[in-house]
């Protein structure tokens, strides 16, 4: 009998433990699910709160560029805009870079509506891929992706070798919507790609048209080089140094240039000497959220044209 209570005190002892431990167990997730339901939710408020801060700096600098460069016949890279904007306090921070897009070479007006070359265009990128070692037959393979027809040019490819690809795709038949949508065209590898981004836009300065001036007071001296062939590295520099100690106000300023004369007259209505598209990056940051708001702006005369709006 004594061996039997024995037993069922053992029994009991035993099941004691075990609800003990399963309350415990119970218990300790409760607490790890309120601190995950915690974390998850101050998470997810911290970047909700970053979202909208990037965007308010996104929005609130193409009103800023607007404002500052109101009534100006140009703009140069030491102007305040092309300094960063940092503001910072216990809550986050908030960082603001502008670039202009204006001083780089618009891609989309390579080729005409009526499907031929735009010669101006087709020379500079030409003289670009010289200076950056690249193969001639990539502004071919350009012009094909961009026109309507489905006639391919020396260097270039249509319909049928897209779709022998594997996957196979098609040719957009139209301008391009991104830089990155480079990568899609015959030869445009991914490491061409960079070789050429800080040069290339996709955006015109002018609303309804596909053709662009070029800022001389912001160009690179690799697409200053390219504008025209006569232009050489010693004269790009000069170029260069000449707009740091006296920026362009008029495109017809840079013939004060030594051997910019004749070289001007014939550049006038393909630069200017003012930026009118410009690409903003807005990084937020709230805690251990971050979000990124990418865009390009136009500016005209009524509010500012955003023509990108990339949130990351």
């Amino acid at each position: 009998m004594s061996g039997k209570l024995n037993n069922e005190s053992g029994f009991a002892l035993i099941l004691t433990l075990v609800v003990t431990a399963l309350m415990v167990a119970v218990v300790v997730e409760m607490i790890h699910q309120v601190y995950v339901d915690t974390s998850l939710s101050r998470s997810f408020r911290d970047g909700q709160q970053a979202s909208i801060l990037a965007e308010s700096g996104a929005t609130g600098g193409a009103k800023l560029l607007q404002m500052s460069l109101s009534g100006r016949s140009y703009t140069t890279l030491a102007d305040r805009w092309a300094t960063p904007l940092k503001v910072e306090d216990e809550a986050g921070s908030l960082l603001v870079t502008v670039s202009e897009e204006s001083g780089k070479i618009n891609i989309n007006g390579l080729v005409q509506p009526n499907g031929e070359y735009e010669p101006f265009t087709l020379g500079v990128l030409q003289r670009l891929g010289q200076r950056l070692k690249l193969s001639g037959d990539l502004w071919g393979g350009l012009a094909d992706w961009i026109d309507s027809n489905d006639m391919p040019r020396s260097g270039g490819a249509e319909s049928p070798y897209y779709r022998a690809l594997k996957p196979p795709y098609s040719p957009r038949n139209g301008r391009l919507m991104t830089l990155t949508e480079l990568s899609l065209i015959k030869g445009f590898s991914p490491e061409i790609l960079d070789v050429v981004r800080p040069y290339l836009t996709i955006y015109s300065d002018q609303a309804g048209s596909p053709q662009s001036t070029v800022n001389i007071n912001t160009a690179s001296r690799e697409v200053l080089a390219a504008l025209d062939p006569r232009i050489d590295n010693r004269m790009a520099e000069r170029i260069v140094e000449e707009r740091r100690l006296l920026p362009f106000k008029l495109p017809g300023d840079l013939a004060r240039v030594p051997g910019m004369e004749t070289i001007t007259t014939g550049l006038i209505g393909k630069i200017s000497s003012e930026g009118k598209l410009f690409r903003i990056i807005s990084v937020a940051r709230v805690r251990d959220s971050a979000r990124t708001v990418e865009t390009v702006v136009r500016l005209t005369g009524g509010d500012p044209d955003f023509l990108s709006w990339m949130e990351y």
